[in-house]
């Protein structure tokens, strides 16, 4: 892993006050990891047929039906340059062009942070834990259900930073209402970089907010380091079926150009935005995906490129999305194989529920969501912890209980412990028949670690329990999550750099008009 630039060094977070914030944070008893090293090989659900004839059927989508590229004349011109017939706003992509030029992607890159010690890895055997993304309103801790604020936005940055099984600090952990539009970006990315040191997500909401997210990565790590090694990852959706705006377009091209990392990703409702079967789904996720990822390198070859797919079905009797369901599940595991032949990483998946309140509902269907998510080999997690109501709203007692999951999942994917530790025959030898291992030497020296430990889970008797007020597990997630954030230390950065990034924040909100549409 090369090392971090300037700016990053500068701003690593050290001495005593990081190690007293990690010991206030941990979970369980699992310790804090950059992103995850799975042990264990992909469940996999296509054969080598299955997953041929998905990719044919895709290639025969992309070069008959086609992809639209709306708004955006320069991606036609680009498309018609590298050998694709274009119709009007349709592309239509000859046999073999999207994965020709695929070949320039990398199967595994790094994103820097800029504490490199927070850096991680994305593609191959690494999983990445990021928060939710997107929901307009949260649910608080005072337990109301209300538009977000820029605070609320700040408090989720901050979540992140502590939770030691959340690797990444995310894009819009939640949408901060009371800042205009054209403005909000700026102060969004100023959080993640001067709240975190973890990795972070770009604005993509406007080409010319991804321009602002690149300015500041430069002001950040420094521009030569930025123009060599991937600082940022940004989500890039499809609208699908089958089309990209100019304005996803735009932000891909700002990104690609500077060498930042997109994740291509179709936003699929079974069934209203892809058809009702798994195999068509993933047909149509494939090949959009080819569509999108391909541009990036001719943006820019080598530019980092994840396939994504969000995979929801629908309730044929209202039309509302549902979550934890068998059918997207497939669509993660057969989507994962598939961008494993491609050479890409892959990005799916999450702690996905439909409740409104973290309930039954919200645990069952995001245990289901995020178990799926790490058996199918994800790279990149999104919406791994805080997500309500479909993705309306971020939770904070739901985010406590989801980083709590995550820790678990972390575990799990250490896989089994064959060393000589591992193998426990000590414990065997010393304990014989008819014994018990409770005081035998290897349980003392492997007590503290043996087995994960919920911070949520209540597992005392009933009168325990009882004595000490009945509490369920959201008000305990409700108790965590405000010491977490009374005990909140931001990482140190470099004052010349917090300055530029303030001096930059400041002149681009003075040239924009107020803009809450």
């Amino acid at each position: 892993m090369p090392a971090a630039g300037g700016g990053a060094r500068r701003g690593r977070a050290a001495g005593g006050s990081g190690a007293r914030r990690a010991a206030r944070t941990q979970t369980g008893s699992g310790t804090k990891l950059t992103y995850i090293r799975r042990q264990l090989s992909p469940y996999e659900v296509l054969d080598e047929e299955g997953l041929a004839l998905i990719e044919r059927n895709a290639d025969t989508v992309l070069e008959e039906i086609g992809i639209e590229f709306r708004g955006d004349e320069q991606a036609l011109r680009q498309w018609r340059d590298a050998g694709a017939d274009v119709r009007g706003e349709r592309v239509h992509f000859p046999k073999g062009l999207c994965r020709s030029l695929l070949k320039t992607a990398p199967s595994v890159f790094t994103q820097h942070a800029r504490n490199p010690d927070n850096s991680v890895q994305i593609g191959g055997n690494a999983t990445v834990f990021a928060p939710v993304y997107g929901p307009p309103f949260v649910r608080d801790l005072d337990g109301n259900r209300r538009y977000a604020t820029i605070e609320d936005f700040r408090n989720f940055v901050k979540l992140a930073y502590l939770a030691p099984s959340i690797h990444h600090s995310g894009g819009t952990v939640c949408e901060p209402v009371d800042i205009p539009v054209n403005k909000r970006h700026l102060d969004m990315v100023l959080a993640h970089m001067m709240l975190s040191d973890k990795p972070f997500m770009g604005s993509v909401t406007a080409p010319e907010r991804a321009a602002d997210t690149v300015e500041m990565c430069r002001i950040l790590f420094g521009r030569d380091f930025v123009d060599q090694n991937t600082v940022c990852i940004s989500l890039i959706n499809a609208n699908s079926p089958m089309t990209f705006d100019g304005v996803m377009l735009g932000a891909l091209r700002n990104y690609a150009e500077a060498n930042q990392a997109t994740i291509v990703t179709p936003f699929i409702l079974a069934g209203a935005m892809s058809p009702v079967t798994v195999a068509g789904t993933l047909t149509q996720v494939l090949a959009e995906v080819l569509a999108g990822a391909s541009f990036a390198q001719l943006c820019r070859p080598g530019a980092p490129v994840v396939f994504g797919t969000f995979a929801s079905s629908i309730s044929m009797q209202s039309g509302a999305p549902t979550f934890g369901t068998p059918e997207p599940s497939l669509v993660s595991f057969g989507a994962a194989q598939l961008a494993r032949r491609a050479g890409l990483p892959f990005r799916t998946g999450g702690s996905l529920c439909a409740s409104k309140v973290p309930d039954a509902q919200a645990a069952y269907e995001s245990a289901n969501t995020l178990n799926s998510t790490l058996l199918a080999g994800t790279n990149f997690v999104l919406h791994a912890a805080g997500w309500l109501e479909g993705g309306l709203a971020s939770c904070y007692e739901k985010f406590i209980m989801d980083c709590d999951q995550l820790g678990m999942m972390q575990a799990m994917m250490k896989g089994v412990d064959l060393s000589e530790n591992g193998q426990a025959m000590s414990a065997l030898r010393e304990v014989g028949p008819g014994s018990h291992f409770l005081g035998c030497q290897h349980t003392q020296d492997n007590f503290q670690t043996a087995f994960y430990r919920s911070t949520i889970a209540d597992n005392n008797s009933y009168e325990q329990w009882l004595s000490e007020g009945s509490k369920r597990a959201e008000t305990r997630a409700n108790e965590i999550c405000r010491r977490w954030l009374d005990s909140y230390e931001a990482p140190p950065l470099d004052p010349g750099i917090a300055e530029g990034l303030a001096d930059f924040v400041a002149k681009r909100k003075e040239s924009e008009s107020d803009a809450f549409a």
